[in-house]
C-alpha cells in the first residue's frame, strides 16, 4: 500500500497523539493505518507502508491485540496472518476506553480503597484520609458516569453531549456556572 499525503500525514500525527496518551507511535501508526485502509493486511505489507523493523510491527500488533483493537482475520488461499481494527469509531472508543478503565481506572481504585480500609490510616493526617476518601469517590463518580455514556447508542450519546455542551455555553454566558 502506498500512503497518500492526506494518509500519511493521519498515520504520522496519529502516532505522535499515541506517545502523548503514553502509546508506543508505531503501536499508533499501524493502529492508523489500518482504520484508514479499512480490509485486512499482513504484517509485511504494514512494514513496508509504515517503513518499520518487522519486529517492531510483530510486537505492535501484540500490544494492540492485547488491546482489542486488532484481530487476526485469514484470507482464503493466503496461509498468512492479516490484521484488520474496527472501522467504526464508537466501537473503537468503547474499545480504547474499556481497556484504559482495565489497565488505569480499576487499580487505582482498587488501591484507593485498599488505602482507606487500611489498619494504619487512623495514624495518617486528617487531610491524607479526606483527600483520599475524596480522590476514590470522584474517580467512582466519573468511571460509573462513563459507563453510563458508553452504554448509549452513539447516536444518543451524540445528543446527550449535544445538549450538555449546550447548557456549559448557557451556563457560562449567565454567570451562574459554580
Amino acid at each position: 500500500m502506498e500512503l497518500t499525503p492526506i494518509t500519511e500525514r493521519f498515520v504520522l500525527h496519529w502516532g505522535e497523539m499515541g506517545s502523548r496518551w503514553g502509546v508506543n507511535r508505531t503501536v499508533a501508526q499501524i493502529h492508523a493505518l489500518l482504520y484508514l485502509a479499512g480490509r485486512p493486511m499482513d504484517a509485511e505489507e504494514i512494514t513496508e507502508t509504515l517503513g518499520v523493523a518487522r519486529s517492531n510491527v510483530s510486537n505492535s500488533l501484540k500490544e494492540l491485540q492485547s488491546w482489542n483493537l486488532v484481530r487476526v482475520v485469514h484470507l482464503r488461499g493466503d496461509r498468512r496472518d492479516h490484521f484488520e481494527t474496527s472501522t467504526d469509531v464508537w466501537e473503537l472508543f468503547k474499545l480504547i476506553v474499556a481497556g484504559r478503565r482495565q489497565r488505569e481506572i480499576d487499580p487505582t481504585i482498587s488501591t484507593l480503597r485498599d488505602c482507606l480500609a487500611h489498619p494504619d490510616l487512623a495514624a495518617e493526617p486528617e487531610g491524607t484520609q479526606t483527600r483520599i476518601q475524596e480522590t476514590l469517590e470522584f474517580i467512582e463518580t466519573m468511571s460509573t458516569l462513563a459507563d453510563e455514556m458508553l452504554r448509549l447508542k452513539p447516536d444518543t450519546l451524540m445528543k446527550t453531549l449535544g445538549m450538555t455542551a449546550k447548557l456549559s455555553r448557557t451556563f457560562r454566558g449567565s454567570g451562574k456556572e459554580e
